[in-house]
Protein backbone atom coordinates (compact mmCIF):
# COMPACT_ATOMS: atom_id res chain seq x y z
CA UNK A 1 0.00 0.00 0.00
CA UNK A 2 1.23 3.46 -1.00
CA UNK A 3 1.75 6.03 2.06
CA UNK A 4 0.46 9.38 1.00
CA UNK A 5 3.05 12.70 0.92
CA UNK A 6 2.03 15.77 0.72
CA UNK A 7 3.78 17.51 -2.52
CA UNK A 8 6.10 19.97 -0.92
CA UNK A 9 7.77 20.11 -4.16
CA UNK A 10 8.35 24.00 -5.24
CA UNK A 11 9.55 25.27 -8.86
CA UNK A 12 13.15 25.68 -8.17
CA UNK A 13 15.02 28.98 -8.19
CA UNK A 14 17.29 29.66 -10.88
CA UNK A 15 20.59 31.23 -10.23
CA UNK A 16 24.02 31.27 -12.01
CA UNK A 17 25.20 29.40 -9.43
CA UNK A 18 22.65 26.40 -10.05
CA UNK A 19 23.68 26.45 -14.00
CA UNK A 20 25.78 23.66 -15.19
CA UNK A 21 29.03 25.58 -16.57
CA UNK A 22 29.98 22.67 -19.05
CA UNK A 23 31.72 23.84 -22.16
CA UNK A 24 30.23 27.20 -21.57
CA UNK A 25 32.63 28.90 -18.89
CA UNK A 26 33.27 32.02 -20.96
CA UNK A 27 29.92 32.64 -21.16
CA UNK A 28 29.24 32.17 -17.42
CA UNK A 29 31.74 34.64 -16.94
CA UNK A 30 30.09 36.82 -19.25
CA UNK A 31 26.84 36.17 -17.67
CA UNK A 32 28.21 37.61 -14.09
CA UNK A 33 29.35 40.79 -15.96
CA UNK A 34 25.96 41.73 -17.05
CA UNK A 35 24.36 40.69 -14.13
CA UNK A 36 27.06 43.23 -12.39
CA UNK A 37 27.11 45.47 -15.07
CA UNK A 38 29.86 45.42 -15.82
CA UNK A 39 30.38 43.91 -18.87
CA UNK A 40 32.58 46.70 -21.74
CA UNK A 41 29.63 45.17 -24.31
CA UNK A 42 25.84 46.28 -23.62
CA UNK A 43 24.46 43.50 -25.53
CA UNK A 44 24.56 39.79 -26.07
CA UNK A 45 22.56 36.45 -27.83
CA UNK A 46 22.78 33.25 -27.30
CA UNK A 47 21.42 30.16 -29.22
CA UNK A 48 21.77 26.76 -28.99
CA UNK A 49 19.54 23.88 -28.47
CA UNK A 50 16.25 23.51 -26.55
CA UNK A 51 16.82 22.81 -23.19
CA UNK A 52 20.50 23.98 -23.17
CA UNK A 53 19.99 26.44 -20.43
CA UNK A 54 19.24 29.37 -22.72
CA UNK A 55 15.88 30.21 -20.55
CA UNK A 56 17.99 29.61 -17.10
CA UNK A 57 20.63 32.03 -17.72
CA UNK A 58 17.98 34.50 -18.21
CA UNK A 59 15.59 33.79 -16.19
CA UNK A 60 18.67 34.12 -13.35
CA UNK A 61 19.67 37.25 -14.97
CA UNK A 62 16.03 38.29 -14.78
CA UNK A 63 15.81 37.89 -10.82
CA UNK A 64 18.46 40.35 -10.53
CA UNK A 65 17.96 43.99 -9.26
CA UNK A 66 16.63 46.59 -11.98
CA UNK A 67 16.33 43.65 -14.61
CA UNK A 68 13.27 42.72 -16.30
CA UNK A 69 12.75 39.13 -17.99
CA UNK A 70 10.60 39.01 -21.07
CA UNK A 71 9.17 36.37 -22.98
CA UNK A 72 7.67 36.20 -26.44
CA UNK A 73 4.49 36.11 -24.70
CA UNK A 74 4.57 39.42 -22.38
CA UNK A 75 2.07 41.91 -21.99
CA UNK A 76 3.14 45.17 -24.58
CA UNK A 77 4.53 46.62 -21.56
CA UNK A 78 6.92 44.63 -20.46
CA UNK A 79 8.45 45.59 -23.88
CA UNK A 80 8.66 49.82 -23.13
CA UNK A 81 11.95 50.67 -21.60
CA UNK A 82 12.17 52.12 -18.39
CA UNK A 83 14.37 54.03 -16.35
CA UNK A 84 14.06 51.87 -13.59
CA UNK A 85 15.29 49.03 -15.14
CA UNK A 86 18.57 48.50 -17.16
CA UNK A 87 18.88 44.95 -17.47
CA UNK A 88 16.52 43.34 -20.09
CA UNK A 89 16.64 39.73 -20.83
CA UNK A 90 14.47 38.93 -23.97
CA UNK A 91 14.02 35.14 -24.64
CA UNK A 92 13.25 32.80 -27.43
CA UNK A 93 13.52 35.40 -29.92
CA UNK A 94 12.45 33.21 -32.91
CA UNK A 95 8.58 32.93 -31.21
CA UNK A 96 8.11 36.60 -31.24
CA UNK A 97 5.39 37.79 -33.17
CA UNK A 98 5.45 40.52 -35.90
CA UNK A 99 3.73 42.89 -33.30
CA UNK A 100 6.23 42.02 -30.74
CA UNK A 101 9.12 42.37 -33.25
CA UNK A 102 8.13 45.85 -33.68
CA UNK A 103 8.35 46.20 -30.19
CA UNK A 104 11.08 44.63 -29.39
CA UNK A 105 12.85 47.15 -32.20
CA UNK A 106 11.75 49.88 -30.50
CA UNK A 107 13.80 48.94 -26.92
CA UNK A 108 17.12 47.91 -28.83
CA UNK A 109 16.77 51.77 -29.67
CA UNK A 110 15.62 52.75 -25.70
CA UNK A 111 18.36 50.44 -24.21
CA UNK A 112 21.41 52.06 -26.43
CA UNK A 113 20.35 55.35 -26.12
CA UNK A 114 20.20 54.74 -22.59
CA UNK A 115 23.39 53.26 -22.22
CA UNK A 116 21.22 49.94 -20.45
CA UNK A 117 22.27 45.97 -21.61
CA UNK A 118 20.13 43.29 -22.85
CA UNK A 119 20.70 39.58 -23.22
CA UNK A 120 18.40 37.99 -25.93
CA UNK A 121 18.09 34.19 -26.59
CA UNK A 122 17.10 32.03 -29.43
CA UNK A 123 16.90 28.64 -30.99
CA UNK A 124 19.51 29.77 -34.06
CA UNK A 125 22.29 32.80 -34.73
CA UNK A 126 20.76 36.07 -35.02
CA UNK A 127 22.25 35.34 -39.02
CA UNK A 128 19.28 32.83 -39.61
CA UNK A 129 16.47 33.86 -36.80
CA UNK A 130 12.99 34.26 -38.59
CA UNK A 131 12.35 38.00 -37.56
CA UNK A 132 12.50 41.28 -39.29
CA UNK A 133 15.61 42.58 -40.96
CA UNK A 134 15.97 45.40 -38.94
CA UNK A 135 15.42 43.53 -35.46
CA UNK A 136 17.98 40.90 -36.88
CA UNK A 137 20.23 43.47 -37.31
CA UNK A 138 20.19 44.27 -33.53
CA UNK A 139 20.23 41.02 -32.00
CA UNK A 140 23.78 40.84 -33.25
CA UNK A 141 25.14 44.69 -31.83
CA UNK A 142 27.10 42.49 -29.77
CA UNK A 143 28.33 39.35 -28.86
CA UNK A 144 27.09 36.25 -30.05
CA UNK A 145 27.86 32.66 -28.21
CA UNK A 146 26.81 29.30 -28.89
CA UNK A 147 25.29 27.53 -25.52
CA UNK A 148 27.00 24.12 -25.83
CA UNK A 149 24.69 21.49 -23.75
CA UNK A 150 26.07 18.63 -21.99
CA UNK A 151 27.80 15.95 -22.38
CA UNK A 152 26.27 12.79 -20.85
CA UNK A 153 29.19 12.07 -18.79
CA UNK A 154 28.41 15.98 -17.53
CA UNK A 155 24.83 15.48 -17.07
CA UNK A 156 25.42 12.49 -14.94
CA UNK A 157 28.40 14.26 -12.88
CA UNK A 158 25.74 17.26 -12.33
CA UNK A 159 23.02 15.05 -11.54
CA UNK A 160 24.29 12.98 -8.95
CA UNK A 161 25.77 16.42 -7.23
CA UNK A 162 21.92 17.67 -7.46
CA UNK A 163 20.58 13.84 -6.16
CA UNK A 164 23.53 14.41 -3.26
CA UNK A 165 22.36 17.65 -2.33
CA UNK A 166 18.60 16.71 -1.94
CA UNK A 167 20.35 13.51 0.22
CA UNK A 168 19.20 11.03 -2.27
CA UNK A 169 20.72 7.82 -2.49
CA UNK A 170 20.52 6.56 -6.08
CA UNK A 171 21.32 2.84 -7.07
CA UNK A 172 24.20 2.09 -9.66
CA UNK A 173 22.87 2.44 -13.44
CA UNK A 174 19.80 4.90 -12.64
CA UNK A 175 21.16 7.72 -14.17
CA UNK A 176 22.54 6.48 -17.46
CA UNK A 177 19.34 4.50 -17.78
CA UNK A 178 17.21 7.96 -17.50
CA UNK A 179 19.06 9.36 -20.15
CA UNK A 180 18.58 6.73 -22.34
CA UNK A 181 14.91 6.39 -21.57
CA UNK A 182 13.35 10.22 -20.65
CA UNK A 183 14.36 13.23 -21.67
CA UNK A 184 17.75 14.63 -22.12
CA UNK A 185 17.72 18.22 -20.99
CA UNK A 186 18.70 19.18 -17.47
CA UNK A 187 14.74 20.58 -16.74
CA UNK A 188 13.53 17.42 -17.74
CA UNK A 189 15.96 15.34 -15.66
CA UNK A 190 15.94 17.75 -12.70
CA UNK A 191 12.27 17.64 -12.59
CA UNK A 192 12.52 13.57 -12.77
CA UNK A 193 14.71 13.50 -9.47
CA UNK A 194 12.23 15.25 -7.69
CA UNK A 195 9.50 12.99 -8.96
CA UNK A 196 11.56 9.88 -8.42
CA UNK A 197 12.27 11.11 -4.40
CA UNK A 198 8.29 11.57 -4.19
CA UNK A 199 7.58 7.99 -5.68
CA UNK A 200 10.15 6.71 -3.40
CA UNK A 201 9.23 8.26 -0.53
CA UNK A 202 5.04 7.09 -1.27
CA UNK A 203 6.34 3.33 -2.02
CA UNK A 204 8.78 3.07 0.72
CA UNK A 205 11.90 1.89 -1.46
CA UNK A 206 14.76 3.03 -2.42
CA UNK A 207 15.45 4.18 -5.56
CA UNK A 208 16.49 1.43 -7.97
CA UNK A 209 16.12 0.76 -11.71
CA UNK A 210 13.76 -1.67 -10.82
CA UNK A 211 11.80 1.34 -9.20
CA UNK A 212 12.36 3.72 -12.48
CA UNK A 213 11.49 1.28 -14.82
CA UNK A 214 8.12 1.07 -12.72
CA UNK A 215 7.53 5.10 -12.66
CA UNK A 216 7.99 5.15 -16.52
CA UNK A 217 5.85 2.40 -17.02
CA UNK A 218 2.99 4.09 -14.90
CA UNK A 219 3.67 7.19 -16.52
CA UNK A 220 3.29 5.64 -19.65
CA UNK A 221 0.13 4.52 -18.89
CA UNK A 222 -1.26 7.66 -17.80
Amino acid sequence: MKQLVLDLGAEPVLTLDSFEVGQNAELAALMRQFENRTSREHFAYIWGDMGAGKSHLLRALGAADRARYISPFSIESEFVYSPDVDLYLLDDCEKLSPLAQIDAFALFNEIRANNAFMVCSGAVAPAVLPVREDLRTRMGWGLIYRLHSLTDDEKIAALTTAAAARGLTLSAGVLPYLLSHYRRDMSSLSEMLDALDRYSLETQRPITLPLLREWLQEQAQK
